[in-house]
C-alpha cells in the first residue's frame, strides 16, 4: 500500500522524502520493524517512541511518523512526516492499512469497572451457538470464531486490535464483541474503529494510579459514548449512578437495562442457589447457570445487545439457558464433604461487595463465609484498606494474602489492608502472605455447608513477583486443598 493511501485519514503538518512509496507494515514497537515498514514514534505513558526512530530505521523502516519538530539531520532515502498527534493517529493509520475492518464486522464494545469479561464472552459464546462465526477481543483470551489468541492487555494496542479484526474478517466473522478498557479509551487504542453498539456495566473506584481521579476515569469510559454514531446504539445500566451521564452527549440510540427500576430491559431473581438463579427477564422465566444480582445485571446487557442486534428475545433466553460463568467469574467448585469454593476475579471493594453480597444472600447465615483475597501491588493503593473493610464486614472469617504483588513488598501491601481495620474487624482477620497457604488455612478452616471466596486472580494462571510471572492458578490450589487431585 501506498504512503499517501496508508495516511488518507491524517492530517500531516509537514513531510520530507518520497510520499509514493510502497508500506508493507506499520508498527509503533520499534522491537517489532521489518524492512519496507511505516514506524509510528507515539510518546506512551513508559516509555517515548521517539527516542526509538533510529532503531527502527536499523532494522529496515522505510518511513516514520511523528510529532516531534523534523530534525536538519534525516537519512536519505526514508520519508518522514509529521502530524500534531501520533496517539491520535495510529489508530486511523492502522484501521486504512487493515482495509478497516471493523466496518465489515458487528462490532459492539463494552466497557465499565466490572462484568466486561463476563458480558462480552457471553455474548461471544451465544452468536456462536447462533450459528455465527464471531471474534472476541477479552481479558481473558481472544478469539477468531474457535482459534484461541493469547490476551497481554484487556484492549491491544490499535495496530495488534485492527489486525486482529482483520483475520476474524479473512476467517469469515459476522460479529465482534470487544471489552474497552478505560486505559484504551484514553489512550486512543480503539481509535478509528466503528462500532455499531456500545455497552455500560457500572463505574467504582478502580485504575486511579491512571486516571489519578475518579472524574477522569468516568470521563474516560463517556469518551467512548460520545464517539459513537446516530446508527449505533448505546445501553446503559440504569441501576448505576452513572449509567445515564455516560449516554448524556451520546449520538447513538439510548437503551436502558434494570434488576430495581424502569427500564428497557428489566429483569429479577425468583430464585437462587450455588448452582444458578431462576430469572423474570422481560416477563419470561428463564433458568441460567449464573449466580448473583451482578450477574442478572450482566445477562440483561446481554439479552439487550443480542436484541438490538436483531434477534428474537425468546430465542435469546433459550440459548442464555444453555451457557455457563465465563472463567474466573463466580466459579463453584465444591469439596466432598460439602464445602463450596467461588474463585472470582474481584479486585476492586465494589466487586467484593457484589460477590459476598450473592454469597450471604444464599447461605442466609445458616453457614460461614471464609474470604481468601490481597490487593496487586504498584497500582492504587487507596483500595487495599477498602477492600479489607468490605471483606471483614461481609465475611465471618478473612485471610489477607498474597495477589501479583509485582515489584511491592507484599507484606506491605498486607499492612496497608489490616490498616483499613477496626479493633472488631481484625478479630475475625488473619494474613498469611504465601497464597498457597492461605488457600489451605481456609479449606482447613471451613466446615461442611460453609463458602470460601478466593478472591482476586479469578483467570489469571499466575503470580507476578517482582516482575516475573510463576505458575499459580487458584482453581488448581482449592482443588488441591480439598483432595481432589
Amino acid at each position: 500500500m501506498k504512503l499517501t493511501d496508508v495516511l488518507v485519514k491524517v492530517q500531516p503538518l509537514e513531510t520530507k522524502g518520497n510520499m509514493d512509496i510502497e508500506i508493507t507494515g506499520v508498527q509503533m514497537d520499534s522491537r517489532k520493524v521489518k524492512k519496507g515498514d511505516l514506524f509510528i514514534a507515539v510518546k506512551g505513558t513508559q516509555t517515548d517512541g521517539h527516542a526509538f526512530i533510529s532503531k527502527a530505521l536499523e532494522l529496515g523502516a522505510v518511513a516514520v511518523l511523528q510529532s516531534n519538530e523534523l530534525s536538519a539531520e534525516l537519512l536519505e532515502g526514508v520519508t518522514y512526516v509529521r502530524v500534531a498527534d501520533t496517539e491520535d493517529a495510529v489508530g486511523k493509520v492502522a484501521t486504512q492499512f487493515f482495509g478497516d475492518p471493523s466496518r465489515k464486522l458487528q462490532l459492539v464494545g463494552v466497557t465499565g469497572t466490572n462484568g466486561k469479561t463476563t458480558i462480552a464472552t457471553v455474548l461471544y459464546n451465544m452468536y456462536r451457538a447462533f450459528g455465527h462465526k464471531v471474534g472476541l477481543c477479552s481479558t481473558v483470551c481472544n478469539y477468531i470464531d474457535d482459534q484461541a489468541v493469547s490476551a497481554d492487555h484487556t484492549t491491544p494496542d490499535p495496530i495488534t486490535l485492527n489486525e486482529l479484526l482483520a483475520r476474524m474478517v479473512e476467517a469469515g466473522c459476522e460479529y465482534a464483541f470487544m471489552e474497552c478498557s478505560s486505559h484504551a479509551i484514553q489512550q486512543k487504542r480503539i481509535g478509528g474503529l466503528h462500532f455499531v453498539g456500545a455497552l455500560f456495566t457500572n463505574l467504582t473506584r478502580d485504575h486511579l494510579d491512571y486516571h489519578k481521579t475518579f472524574e477522569n476515569y468516568r470521563d474516560a469510559k463517556k469518551m467512548f459514548f460520545d464517539g459513537l454514531d446516530k446508527d449505533a446504539f448505546a445501553i446503559t445500566n440504569a441501576d448505576d449512578r452513572n449509567g445515564m451521564v455516560m449516554v448524556q452527549n451520546t449520538k447513538a440510540t439510548i437503551k436502558t437495562y434494570s434488576t430495581r427500576t424502569v427500564a428497557d430491559f428489566k429483569g429479577r431473581i425468583l430464585e437462587e442457589s450455588l448452582e444458578g438463579m431462576l430469572l423474570d427477564i422481560d416477563g419470561r422465566e428463564v433458568s441460567v447457570r449464573f449466580i448473583g444480582r451482578f450477574n442478572v445485571s450482566n445477562l440483561l446487557a446481554v439479552y439487550g445487545a443480542a436484541v438490538m442486534l436483531g434477534q428474537e428475545p425468546q430465542e435469546v433466553l433459550r440459548v442464555m439457558s444453555t451457557l455457563h460463568p465465563v472463567n474466573g467469574r463466580f466459579e463453584a467448585i465444591r469439596s466432598k464433604e460439602g464445602v463450596s469454593a467461588i474463585v472470582d476475579y474481584a479486585h476492586t471493594p465494589d466487586a467484593l461487595i457484589n460477590v459476598l453480597t450473592t454469597i450471604n444472600e444464599i447461605v442466609k447465615g445458616k453457614a460461614s463465609v471464609i474470604t481468601v483475597c490481597g490487593a496487586g501491588g504498584n497500582r492504587d493503593a487507596g483500595k487495599r484498606p477498602l477492600m479489607a473493610q468490605e471483606a471483614a464486614n461481609r465475611s465471618d472469617r478473612v485471610i489477607i494474602t498474597s495477589d501479583n504483588p509485582r515489584f511491592e513488598d507484599p507484606q506491605v501491601i498486607i499492612n496497608d489492608m489490616l490498616a483499613g481495620l477496626d479493633a472488631e474487624q481484625k478479630k475475625k482477620v488473619i494474613s498469611i502472605v504465601d497464597r498457597r497457604e492461605a488457600i489451605r488455612a481456609a479449606a482447613m478452616m471451613a466446615q461442611p455447608g460453609d463458602v470460601i471466596l478466593v478472591a482476586g486472580k479469578g483467570h489469571e494462571p499466575y503470580q507476578e513477583i517482582k516482575g516475573v510471572k510463576h505458575h499459580f492458578d487458584d482453581h488448581e490450589e482449592i482443588r488441591a486443598a480439598f483432595g481432589l487431585e
